[in-house]
Formats: C-alpha cells, structure tokens, sequence
C-alpha cells in the first residue's frame, strides 16, 4: 500500500475536526434515534451510547492529540553494517488492513479510524447495531474528510453485518486482513479467535482487583476504591473486586465503614464466607465463578485474606489481566506485587481508572490489549505499526 504523507494525513484530520464542530447537531440527532431505539436496561451500554457536545468536544481532541504526534511510519529502529558488508535498517511499517470490533461507543468511529489512518493502516470498522445511526454520519464526515483531500473513502469503512455475515467474512474476507482487534466480552473474543484467519490483537475483560494491604493508608484507600468503583462503571477499567489483608489495623470497623460507603452509593456488594463473619447481613457469594466476572454495574465483590501472597495468588487465578493496584505505604511489599501481579497495568496508591490511552499519556486509543504480543495496554499510535528490515547489498551471496 502507498506511504501517504505526514502532511496529506494531517491535512485529513484538519479537514474532519472542522467537520466534526460544524455537524455537531446532526451527530447528536442521528444518535438520538440509537438512543431512542435501544433498551436501557443495560446502563453501562447507555453510557457509552450518549453522545454530547461534551463527548464531540472529546473526539476533537483525540485528532488534535495524534495529529500533533510523530509519524510512526517509516521510523529506524536499528542499523547495522556486517562483516560482509550488507547494510541492514530495520524500520517500522503499517500493518495493513485493520479491522476493529466494537459496542456502543461512537467515540470508538472516531479514535480508531484517527490512529489507524495516522499510522497509514486502512480500517474496517464493525461497530455495534445499537449505534448505527451514530456511526452512518461520522464515517460520512470521515469520508468527506477523505475526499476533500483527494483520497479513497476505502481508507476507513463501516461494516454493517450480523453475527452470521461477520462470521462468513471472518472466514472469506472480501480483501486481505492483518489484524483484528475485538474489542468486547470474553464471548466476542473467542469468537473472533475462532474464525479469524490473521493476527488476533485481544482487548480483554476488566475485571479488575484492589488489595489493601495491611501497611494501607485507609483515607487513601477509601478514595481510591470509591473513585475506580463509582466513577464510571461502564469503562474497562472500573474497579470490580476488593480484597483487604486481615491483618489490618481495626479490620472489623474499616470493613463495615468500606460496606456502609459502597452501599451509599448504592453499590450491591457481594462478600466472601470470611467478610460475612464481619458484615452479617451482607449478601453472601454463593459461586466462586464471580470472582472471574466483569460486572460493569454498580456491584463489587469484597474478600478478606491473609498475605499478599494470597491476594497476588488470587488475581492472578481470576482477573482479567487488565489492571490490578495495592494500597500500601510499603515499598517492598509494593513491587513484590506489581512485579507478581499478571496484568497489563498494575498500580501503588492508585485508581484502576487510569488505564487509559489519554490518561497514560499516549493521547486516543485503539483498546486495551491484555496480550502479551506485540503490545501490552493501551494501544495508541505508536503501536499500530510492525517492522520491516530493509537489507542493501552489493551482490554479496550466502556461501
């Protein structure tokens, strides 16, 4: 595929926020008739459907931050002359052809279309039936945006297909794909893995832990779990389990006062046999498969323990590998964690709410990859492209 260049693709992007701010009302009225459609039974889906001037203020910034970020295409990553004298630049490249599948979120049209368009990759993007209005008029924009500057629409594309004609073009895509990126539940991930013919880049579950150790600062503790718990319950990276270390100072009272703060807040909190003993008219876990759940929802579960090696155990055993943080004024006992915990984001002293392109400082983001290869947390623009090594030779032959 032609390397476009930096300034055409900025260019791009100057073109689709001035789009953005002047389509405001038409964006937010497509996204009404979504809103009007959809059950709001799920309220974490609701609020990543809603689309406000707020929300667009948003999608603005994230093309201004990638526009104001280097190019990641065509980058030396090393150089090497060898002994027979064939020089040797290994650079990066686009991967391709990217296809992203995703719920709800318009914001996601935006972000993912920014980044893999920066980084010079097509995209296909598979959003959900739930936003379909939302998502029709900003991939118009995205292709009026396109056209303005002499170039293909093909470059960003919207796909409307079921379950079963997104199975049939997992199987037999209508071009060459070189990477998918589900971004969902445990459901639509083993799906895709399942009839996926190209790399998998996997944005997995939350279900994310909190340890409060016992050398924890409590008034810390309270703030950081009711902020990763209550702030906004329908990101990835909302807190979903709590476990306190029962050697704690005043154990029985900081965990009636943590139940009592999260039942103000009207958070349903689910509690192990050992809490129970403590918190008695507390709603018992009756199946330890919860301990492996994402809720998305105003619910946590709050276990007791006995060492941080048990709480590190106990992670490890069941998130998600997203994000996991300790409450601990003791270093020591602070890496041993975030060394030992097995996630792609781990945390002293901090909400799990930071686990975020923006927050983290690589501005707009693809998702949160929980793989090991080739990236790990949030996918910003920097890791949307491969390599390449580009050998130069004077016809030296291998003897």
């Amino acid at each position: 595929m032609k390397l476009l260049t930096t300034d055409i693709k900025n260019k791009v992007l100057d073109s689709m926020m001035r789009l953005l701010n002047e389509n405001r009302q038409s964006i937010i009225e497509a996204n009404k008739k979504d809103l009007d459609l959809f059950q709001k039974e799920d309220q974490a889906m609701y609020d990543r459907l809603i689309v406000t001037d707020k929300k667009i203020d948003g999608m603005i910034q994230s093309i201004q931050e990638v526009q104001s970020q280097e190019d990641p295409v065509n980058q030396p990553i090393s150089s090497r002359i060898l002994e027979n004298g064939l020089e040797i630049t290994n650079k990066t490249a686009p991967f391709g052809t990217i296809m992203i599948i995703y719920e709800s979120r318009p914001d996601v049209t935006i972000e993912a279309a920014v980044l893999a368009f920066k980084a010079s990759n097509k995209i296909l993007l598979k959003g959900g039936k739930e936003a379909l209005h939302s998502n029709t008029i900003l991939i118009d924009l995205w292709h009026r945006a396109l056209e303005e500057n002499d170039l293909p629409k093909n470059y960003i594309q919207l796909l409307t297909m079921n379950r079963q004609e997104t199975q049939d073009f997992l199987k037999n895509p209508t071009e060459k794909l070189d990477l998918i990126v589900p971004r969902g539940g445990e459901r639509l991930i083993n799906f895709v893995k399942e009839h996926a013919n190209c790399a998998v880049l996997v944005s997995g579950r939350g279900n994310n832990f909190l340890y409060v150790d016992e050398n924890a600062d409590w008034e810390k503790s309270i703030k950081v779990i009711m902020n990763a718990k209550t702030d906004k319950i329908s990101a990835c990276n909302a807190l979903d389990k709590i476990l306190i270390n029962q050697k704690i100072n005043n154990y029985d009272q900081k965990l009636t006062e943590l139940y009592n703060l999260l039942s103000s807040k009207e958070v349903d909190t689910l509690v192990d046999d050992t809490v129970k003993k403590t918190l008695t008219t507390a709603e018992p876990i009756t199946d330890q498969a919860i301990w492996k759940e994402e809720f998305l929802a105003m619910k946590c579960c709050l276990g007791a323990v006995s060492s941080l090696t048990e709480a590190v155990e106990k992670i490890n055993e069941n998130s998600g590998g997203h994000s996991a943080t300790i409450m601990t004024c003791d270093k020591g006992s602070a890496r041993q964690f975030m060394e030992q915990v097995d996630c792609a984001a781990v945390y002293q002293n901090a909400s799990t709410r930071f686990t975020d392109g923006g927050q983290m400082g690589v501005g707009a983001e693809l998702a949160i990859s929980t793989d090991k290869l080739h990236h790990r947390g949030p996918l910003g623009l920097e890791q949307l492209v491969t390599n390449k090594y580009y050998v130069f030779g004077d016809g030296q032959i291998r003897e």
